[in-house]
């Protein structure tokens, strides 16, 4: 049967990475270790550990076990403060990834159906796509947030689930005294703060400019949309970005739309890896996230 010895030395060795520090961690031998984790791995019909290097690393079933182990201890920890009239309320988890350029306004409505939730515990974390693609892999993430789909390869079967699509548009305070704004004509004397070089956005932008015969005045090139963000409220020029980036400030007239672009669209994917035992949590923040951010847009 399983008991808590099992849980409580796999644990350990999931906590410290090694058989040999799990052991000095629990007083105990390192083959008796070794002995009580394979006896764990039989009884489950799935190996816990890779080992790459000198460590041991957890597998997607081994993740699963863990974070059921940390229930478990929680549990008893929940029941010593109970009879001690101390009650705490049980909390899922959920580890969110988010890349480093999308939009701060973008997270927070993706989340908004999990925000404030007793039984969910969110952990969000973020970095650049092939970073947070690395964590997804190793299931220390159960979901990316990304403005780019991902393609599919040998070694992993990522899904990119469309969660919104949104036109961006030219953004900036409103200008008092002067004509309306007239694209193409007046971007010849009027500053842009521009995505990067790299971003989707401004390669479909460069090349309608290209097309008009534009050569546009760069103020600044930048790939954090929250700075952005605030050049654009700053005055530093017209911004380029989806109006979820701005959408407080256009709501309280900070900011105004100049121009928008129907055939310049920025995408939203939430990007998931196939799995054996997938989180729960990640089939219905998708599917909340989908009906919540479609019904704003609406």
């Amino acid at each position: 049967m399983l008991n808590y010895h099992h849980l409580r030395y796999f644990r350990a060795i999931a906590k410290e990475g090694s058989l040999t520090k799990a052991a000095a961690h629990l007083g105990v031998s390192q083959s008796s270790l070794s002995v009580q984790l394979r006896q764990l791995e039989e009884h489950f019909g799935q190996p816990l550990f890779s080992r790459e290097s000198k460590s041991l690393v957890l597998t997607e079933a081994g993740r699963i076990a863990l974070d059921y182990a940390d229930l478990i201890f929680q549990s008893g920890e929940e029941l010593v403060s109970v009879l001690q009239n101390r009650p705490t309320a049980r909390r899922r988890v959920l580890r969110i990834g988010s890349v480093a350029t999308l939009s701060r306004n973008f997270q927070i409505s993706c989340l908004q159906p999990f925000i404030g939730r007793s039984d969910v515990e969110l952990v969000l974390r973020s970095g650049s796509l092939r970073d947070l693609l690395g964590q997804l892999q190793a299931h220390t993430l159960d979901l990316v947030l990304s403005n780019l789909p991902v393609r599919r390869d040998a070694e992993t079967e990522w899904h990119s689930h469309l969660l919104e699509e949104q036109e961006v548009a030219l953004i900036g305070p409103k200008r008092r005294g002067r004509k309306k704004f007239v694209f193409p004509d007046d971007l010849e004397d009027t500053p842009l703060v521009l995505p990067s070089l790299d971003s989707n956005l401004r390669v479909a932008f460069d090349l309608l400019l290209e097309q008009h015969g534009i050569r546009p005045r760069i103020a600044a090139e930048i790939d954090d949309m929250a700075m952005l963000r605030l050049l654009a409220r700053d005055g530093a020029g017209l911004a380029l970005v989806p109006p979820v980036v701005v959408a407080g400030e256009l709501k309280r007239g900070q900011l105004v739309e100049y121009h928008r672009f129907s055939e310049i669209r920025e995408s939203f994917y939430a990007i998931s890896p196939s799995r054996q035992f997938p989180n729960p949590l990640v089939a219905e923040l998708i599917k909340k996230a989908s009906t919540h951010l479609s019904d704003k847009s609406s």
